[in-house]
């Protein structure tokens, strides 16, 4: 599989463009609603579950800081697996990744709409327009804007993360008054008890930090990726980390201890919290407002943005149309491969059913994340010369055990979510073979090692993203900090 600068793609991306592209994919329906849930089944206790999911994603984001490093080319956990194991696993990798991302980008566009409502309804007025319409409209802006450039990409995605966080430091401090610290200090009656419900809780808390990976896919679009790839790769989950505690910590704080159990059934478990607490008008407009634009528009744009690259690796390398390779002359973007996401982001939208578009997407994610942590290994067997910029210690140890805690929690879904699973990866491999059969590829050589260094920054640029690095990570440990002495606080106050 050849890979050549000339084929079009621009570096526009730095750091900062690639943390808040994987921060805002994954900021979104796992944090407002499925995590959300589980602080009704845990009450206090969720900061237990955040805390090992947390423990299970940053292993395998060191795996992909590695790999994304080294192999800096679009495609992401379809390149590695294409590299690591064989084509099929890889079409296998990329066919799940494509329609995991594609089927969040829809059920965020719902979300968006419910709090978009929601701000309007805080103050008793009803907009005169349905949920479906709004979604859909979406769905197409955000394709079309995506389709104008990375550049634009990288600014929307700057603006709806700082936007969240600034939006979040004021609800923040507006909702202390109304925050019980005794809600800290009980164990809640209602939680779910056994290692088997701890596990389904985990497993759901988890998805909160899916996504974690989402710079890899657009790794030819970052500049020096052999730098700001590890980086961001080592900054993303505990920001999701920080991001989750804090919001979780508001929840717990804010419900009526015997009202906390319906968060775990509830549609939008942040706007009934409000509710269930008699906290209307500004408070609750303006928590809509953050979760609406800075939480879901954030999601959408990095959902349609990553996997239109990953489509246009796969056909790049034979394995689908070359129609999706075709790059915009102008904007110098997949435009046909994004163009042709966003329809099939539509389609599911057009669904109205979130609950079967996020079986679908639950399934996808973990099974691509094993094809991913397993391939991880696999390069290292392949291609033991490969320069690797970063390179995850621990990886005989680290790689399987990884993948067994990604397959036991893969055990923990519905069957629906199985189902689904199964059938479009079932899909997914006859398509592989017929197409593939017509197009005479082989397994044989992967794809040919790069023969030139990476381009190294000038002293002064490398001055200037060693400064930046270090102040993101010393406000993301404050955070961090911050985040988890919330927790503790209340029990040295009661």
């Amino acid at each position: 599989m050849e890979k050549k600068s000339e084929q079009g793609l621009k570096r526009s991306f730095g750091m900062r463009e690639s943390v808040t592209i994987t921060v805002g994919q994954v900021i979104g329906v796992g944090l407002f609603v499925t995590g959300a849930n589980v602080v009704g089944l845990m009450g206090n206790h969720i900061i237990l579950a955040t805390a090992v999911a947390l423990l299970i994603t940053i292993y395998p984001s060191l795996l992909y800081a590695e790999m994304g490093s080294a192999l800096p080319y679009s495609g992401g956990t379809y390149l590695y697996a294409l590299a690591g194991l064989s084509r099929p696993m890889g079409f296998l990798a990329g066919w799940n990744y494509i329609i995991a991302i594609i089927c969040v980008a829809s059920s965020e566009a719902f979300a968006f709409t419910f709090y978009f409502k929601t701000m309007f309804s805080a103050f008793g007025v009803e907009l005169p327009v349905s949920d479906l319409v709004l979604a859909c409209l979406c769905i197409l802006v955000f394709t079309l804007l995506n389709a104008r450039g990375v550049e634009m990409t990288g600014r929307m995605a700057n603006a709806f993360m700082f936007f969240f966080w600034g939006v979040a430091i004021v609800w923040f401090v507006m909702m202390i008054p109304n925050i019980s610290l005794p809600n800290f200090v009980q164990k809640p009656s209602f939680m779910t008890a056994g290692p088997q419900g701890f596990i389904a809780n985990v497993a759901m808390v988890w998805w909160c930090f899916a996504g974690f990976e989402a710079c890899c896919s657009m790794s030819e679009e970052i500049k020096y990726p052999h730098i700001n790839i590890p980086r961001a790769m080592a900054l993303s989950p505990f920001i999701i980390l920080a991001v989750n505690l804090f919001f979780q910590w508001y929840l717990v704080g804010i419900v009526p201890t015997d009202k906390l159990d319906q968060l775990a059934v509830a549609a939008a478990p942040y706007a009934e919290a409000m509710v269930a607490a008699g906290i209307l008008g500004l408070p609750l407009a303006l928590l809509a407002a953050g979760i609406a634009f800075g939480g879901g528009l954030s999601t959408m744009n990095s959902c349609i943005t990553t996997p239109p690259r990953t489509l246009f690796a796969m056909a790049r390398d034979g394995m689908l149309p070359q129609v999706f390779t075709k790059i915009h002359p102008r904007y110098k973007t997949p435009y046909v491969s994004i163009l042709f996401l966003g329809v099939i982001a539509l389609l599911l939208t057009l669904t109205n059913s979130v609950q079967y578009v996020a079986s679908v997407s639950l399934f996808a994610d973990l099974f691509f994340y094993v094809i991913g942590i397993v391939s991880a290994g696999g390069m290292r067997r392949r291609y033991p010369d490969l320069h690797r910029p970063y390179k995850a210690p621990g990886a005989a140890v680290g790689i399987p055990v990884s993948a067994v805690i990604y397959i036991v929690m893969m055990t923990q879904l519905g069957f629906s979510a199985i189902i689904s699973g199964v059938v479009w990866c079932v899909c997914g491999m006859v398509l592989y073979y017929v197409y593939n059969a017509r197009a005479g590829a082989k397994d044989t050589k992967l794809f040919e090692l790069p023969d030139q260094v990476p381009e190294e920054p000038s002293e002064s640029e490398r001055r200037v993203m060693d400064r930046e690095y270090k102040l993101w990570r010393a406000i993301v440990a404050a955070a961090v900090i911050a985040s988890v002495a919330l927790y503790v606080v209340p029990y040295l106050a009661v």
